[in-house]
């Protein structure tokens, strides 16, 4: 007899309600969702959704008003601080649309980071290839302010995709970035992730990015549905 696959990401009637003076405001109510190892999937919505909410809550970023996160087979939900901390560094690859890198380091430290929090001894050697994969290997010693929008993402991919992780969030990662530069970004990511036959959940209002994710969901009034 066959074992099941365990999903890859797993939601369960989540919730999440933020407090307000007057009523409550309800920004997810009851998504369901899964995903299996190697899904490519786009999260499609108008602005004010939720489709950021939901990002956080699968990142243990945020914790959910109620409903169940399940990432690899592991509870996210029950996990404490440090272990979603341990969890992300080992698993999860967040990509942000204002990148958020260190403004003091250079592309190659930024890249090396998570890698040298988790003590890993070849941090500096899987930068470097990291920086390699995204074609920044001669930017490796430029700080964010040297590098125009479109190399500053790249390096914010590297850093996210350095630790080979299983499941890659990507939040409006071209939106900041004009159309053609934009373009090229998610060709790279979408190589990357083929690369890695990673899972990606990636929030966009682009058309033509989530075309290329092999399953499409539109997340409106705080419920998911297939796009």
């Amino acid at each position: 007899m066959s074992i099941p696959e365990i999903p890859a990401v797993s939601l369960s009637a989540l919730c999440k309600t933020y407090p307000h003076s007057e009523d409550p405001v309800e920004v997810l109510k009851g998504v369901e969702l899964e995903l299996a190892e190697g899904d490519t999937a786009a999260v499609l919505g108008p602005s004010g959704s939720g489709k950021s909410t939901l990002l956080a809550l699968l990142g243990g970023l945020d914790r959910p008003t109620s409903g169940q996160i399940s990432l690899l087979g592991e509870d996210l939900v029950r996990m404490s601080e440090p272990g979603l901390a341990s969890f992300r560094a080992r698993n999860l690859g967040i990509v942000f649309q204002q990148f958020h890198l260190m403004s003091h380091m250079t592309a190659l430290e930024n890249v090396a980071l998570p890698l040298e929090i988790a003590r890993d001894p070849r941090a500096w050697e899987k930068a470097r290839k990291g920086l390699s994969d995204v074609g920044l290997s001669h930017r490796e010693n430029h700080v964010p302010a040297e590098l125009s929008g479109g190399e500053s993402q790249r390096v914010a991919i590297a850093r996210a995709l350095v630790a080979e992780p299983r499941i890659l969030l990507a939040d409006e990662p071209s939106g900041n970035l004009d159309v053609h530069t934009g373009r090229q970004v998610m060709e790279l990511l979408f190589r990357l992730v083929r690369e890695r036959r990673a899972t990606l959940l990636l929030v966009t209002h682009n058309p033509e990015f989530s075309a290329q994710c092999g399953r499409r969901f539109n997340l409106e009034d705080g419920r998911l549905g297939n796009a």
